[in-house]
């Protein structure tokens, strides 16, 4: 059989397969009422098959002519999309919507049209003209399955340029739907994540409420909840709501952990993770997040217990048998058990260094065979080593790791600079620092450690450039702010100049305990000392730092509530007695606790 003749018949197979043609249908054409005749006549089958082979001659204006004809004289909805699809796959966008177009006119009530026909006019940035085709849309969808098509929306609309005017558009479609059994929350929450997306977190807020008040103990409002955190902090209060009414909800008090975790709000984090595993033990991913908590609150004893947990879990099979709870997205979680018993053994020994057993550090690094975290392995025996005194044996230990990418070189800087910084040895560390920024110019991560080694050095003036040119590159880097403004406000100099940096800090980082701290710190530098004290009782609640203990005491001193200082200058050194701002905040006001 010659080779085009080959490819015409497999073609006219795959073409009469499309549209529910099979042999064995006209072998069973006898046995009556069961066989459903096709549609397919014989000029719409030579339609169809000079369309396919138009297409797979290269020519896909020709066979998207051609199948549009045919969809139109016979008014089938598959050849409809057929000619659509076509104009899809050639990035005909106009030719595509006009297919839509006549498909509706010829098939007025089809869902299928309408949804083609409103993504189209999205992707084609017309998403003004979806609001009729949306409308149709929502009322032709039955409703066991609306509230779904209505969740999905929010994501569709938000590839419009103009994210205000699709929020409108899907409040008015939506609007119908509000309060309609079935479909009220979701319509609400897609209404509220619209207007979030159009950064009108008033609106959205108000439908998060409104939909939590009308179904309590439905998780969607509290996840659109989390969402605006931490930039509107009234949404907290549905999210906490939520979890008093449904404490068994692992994957929502997760998501509030992740949220309380990246504002640095600790211990209420751990809080919540306290709650859960008390709740449900059995749950693996919340002791590692708990451990791991517990490790940067710098309290190695409960992380050891909370990562042993983890441990026994994931080797008794938690993976395997699903109950390693984690928030959907959570690219953090571990996906296999080797993976998570890495990531165990790692934070392990770290706690087993923390409580200076050195010995039992090490036996947690020996069970990690995984040559991608091989500088992680690395860097913990070099910060052994330099605890012990061998801080040349632990940066040479860190330059043998053997570099694949770039990015491997760039991490072994950083790495060694960090290990440095924790021994103190800031002339070196800024060495090593000033090297890399030689090597890897403007980066931005690089130029700001660069710049918190200048400040310890007293080169405040080259602290300063290193970090204005961080915001120059990055003018969303609030820790560069916060850094600027609080140095600023430390030598008691520019002080509404350190307000405005670090308020700018705040806004960019909403709840930050270290930069409330830095705004409680220049407020009392200001002499406001009621907001300072409110500020710094803040951060300190959110996260109880020496550092933080250090300015709350000062600020708590300076007006006479000399008892509550001395308690929480106490807890502060209890957790870390060789924090620098804490000793010297002792010294100089000559306290001794």
């Amino acid at each position: 059989m010659p080779a085009t003749r080959s490819r015409r018949v497999r073609l006219l197979a795959a073409v009469i397969a499309s549209f529910g043609i099979a042999h064995g249908a006209w072998a069973q054409a006898e046995r009556g009422p069961d066989v459903q005749n096709s549609s397919l006549d014989g000029a719409l089958f030579y339609q169809l098959l000079v369309g396919e082979l138009e297409l797979r001659d290269g020519d896909a204006g020709t066979a998207y002519q051609v199948l549009l004809d045919a969809a139109k004289r016979t008014k089938n909805e598959q050849v409809f999309k057929r000619a659509t699809d076509i104009a899809l796959q050639a990035r005909a966008g106009e030719q595509a919507l006009t297919a839509v177009q006549a498909w509706r006119a010829a098939v007025p009530d089809s869902a299928e049209a309408l949804r083609y026909q409103v993504q189209l006019l999205i992707a084609l940035n017309r998403a003004a003209d979806t609001a009729e085709p949306l409308s149709a849309l929502l009322r032709s969808t039955p409703q066991s399955q609306r509230a779904g098509l209505v969740t999905a929306l929010p994501r569709l609309y938000a590839r419009s340029s103009d994210r205000k005017a699709a929020a409108e558009i899907l409040a008015n479609a939506l609007t119908p739907y509000l309060d309609e059994p079935g479909t009220g929350t979701a319509a609400r929450v897609a209404v509220g994540r619209a207007w979030l997306g159009a950064l009108d977190s008033a609106r959205a807020l108000d439908q998060a409420q409104r939909a939590h008040a009308a179904d309590p103990l439905n998780e969607a409002p509290p996840v659109l909840a989390l969402e605006m955190l931490p930039a509107t902090p009234a949404a907290e209060a549905v999210v906490v709501d939520y979890l008093q009414r449904k404490p068994d909800d692992a994957a929502v008090r997760l998501l509030y952990v992740r949220t309380l975790a990246s504002s640095q709000r600790y211990a209420e984090a751990t809080e919540q993770l306290e709650a859960l595993t008390r709740s449900q033990p059995h749950l693996a991913q919340p002791w590692l997040t708990l451990g791991a908590l517990q490790l940067e609150m710098k309290r190695p004893a409960e992380a050891t217990a909370a990562l042993s947990n983890y441990v026994k879990l994931v080797e008794s099979g938690a993976l395997a048998n699903g109950n390693v709870a984690s928030a959907d997205g959570d690219d953090d979680a571990p996906s296999s058990t080797s993976q998570a018993l890495t990531q165990a053994w790692l934070l392990l020994a770290q706690a087993a260094e923390d409580q200076h057993d050195y010995k039992a550090a090490e036996a947690w690094l020996a069970k990690i065979d995984n040559p991608q975290r091989a500088l992680e392995v690395q860097v913990r025996r070099a910060s052994m080593l330099a605890r012990q005194g061998k801080l040349d044996e632990a940066r040479e230990s860190i330059r043998r790791v053997p570099e694949q990418t770039t990015a491997d070189a760039r991490a072994k800087l950083l790495a060694e600079a960090q290990l440095l910084r924790e021994q103190k040895s800031w002339t070196e560390a800024e060495k090593v620092l000033a090297d890399a920024n030689q090597r890897f110019p403007d980066d931005v991560d690089l130029l700001y450690e660069q710049a918190m080694m200048d400040e310890k050095l007293d080169r405040l003036d080259e602290m300063e450039r290193l970090l204005r040119r961080v915001i120059a590159l990055k003018p969303d880097h609030p820790h560069a702010y916060n850094a600027l403004g609080y140095s600023l406000a430390e030598r008691n100099i520019r002080l509404p100049e350190a307000r405005t940096l670090i308020q700018k800090a705040l806004d960019l980082s909403p709840g930050e305990p270290f930069i409330t701290d830095s705004l409680g710190w220049v407020e009392y530098r200001l002499g406001n000392r009621n907001e300072a004290v409110r500020l710094l009782r803040d951060a300190y609640r959110s996260r109880p730092d020496p550092e933080i203990a250090a300015h709350l005491g000062e600020v708590l001193w300076s007006t006479g509530q000399v008892e509550e200082a001395r308690r929480i200058w106490r807890e502060g050194q209890a957790k870390d007695s060789s924090n620098d701002v804490l000793k010297e905040t002792l010294a100089r006001l000559r306290v001794d606790l």
